[in-house]
């Protein structure tokens, strides 16, 4: 357990599978109180009783993040199991790799709604609870493609863009109340968000070397322990936040040779 988690409770969003489920099972230790909350509520009743016997307290909140009221119960519900907040991890989020003409009107708001409102409302009904605490932390899960747009995910790489300027206003904003925020931009992670049709059209370099969300987890708590407000993985990715910045028109063109776009 990191010196800045300690025993305080932690609520995890997204905490059903993927990333947010692995998060949870790295912060599972003997006393640490976990308020898991996903729409699938099954498998947070199974992660849970996992979790216990490690010997934490965990709880489960059915919750739609994207839902402002759904969002204000699971916060409030966290609250009176547990006593308080001392951490969250904003971990739910949906993908989709598809052009932007492919992208139906509903399709968009959906993404906008869990990626980008999901984020604002969980923060904005738990950040006075971590005030009340005398402070806390904050792991806002974005990607790398919240840093480098992605041709084929033009939609959820606005999402994440949008989660990226939050998390870095909220890393200044938050410090003098004691808040410490980390944002955490992974690659392709293998969590089931995109069908075989899609991956099909990421490069084959990049899927070879899909990251685990367990070693997501387990980085993302270092990073934690170790005072950081930015964690990107793999780690060689933020080389193309360099290129981007110096030669963006040579970054477009070698990204425009490794997605496949014409279809």
């Amino acid at each position: 357990m990191t010196p800045m988690v300690g025993t305080r409770p932690v609520l995890v969003t997204g905490a059903s599978g993927g990333i947010g489920a692995e998060i949870a099972r790295a912060l599972a230790r003997p006393g640490a109180r976990l308020a898991l909350a996903a729409r699938r509520t099954e498998r947070l009743e199974a992660l849970a009783k996992e979790l216990r016997a490690r010997g934490a307290l965990a709880s489960v909140h059915a919750c739609d993040v994207g839902e402002r009221d759904s969002a204000a119960r699971a916060v409030a519900d966290a609250v009176a199991e547990h006593g308080g907040l001392g951490g969250v991890v904003v971990s739910a989020g949906i993908g989709r790799h598809a052009l932007f003409r492919e992208h139906s009107l509903d399709e968009m708001e959906r993404l906008v709604r869990t990626n980008l409102m999901g984020v604002l409302h969980t923060l904005h009904f738990a950040l006075p609870h971590l005030e009340r605490a005398g402070g806390g932390f904050v792991v806002n899960l974005s990607s790398v493609a919240g840093r480098l747009a992605q041709p084929d995910e033009a939609v959820y790489s606005a999402t994440k863009f949008a989660v990226t300027g939050l998390s870095e206003a909220l890393t200044l904003e938050l410090a003098e109340r004691g808040i410490h925020v980390l944002t955490v931009y992974p690659g392709l992670v293998r969590t089931g968000f995109a069908s075989e049709e899609e991956l099909a059209r990421v490069p084959e370099t990049v899927r070879r070397r899909a990251l685990d969300p367990a070693s997501v987890a387990d980085a993302t708590l270092r990073a934690l322990e170790r005072g950081r407000h930015e964690l990107t993985l793999p780690g060689y990715a933020a080389g193309g936040y360099l290129m981007r910045a110096i030669a963006p028109g040579l970054f477009r063109r070698v990204l425009r040779r490794v997605r496949r776009l014409s279809r």
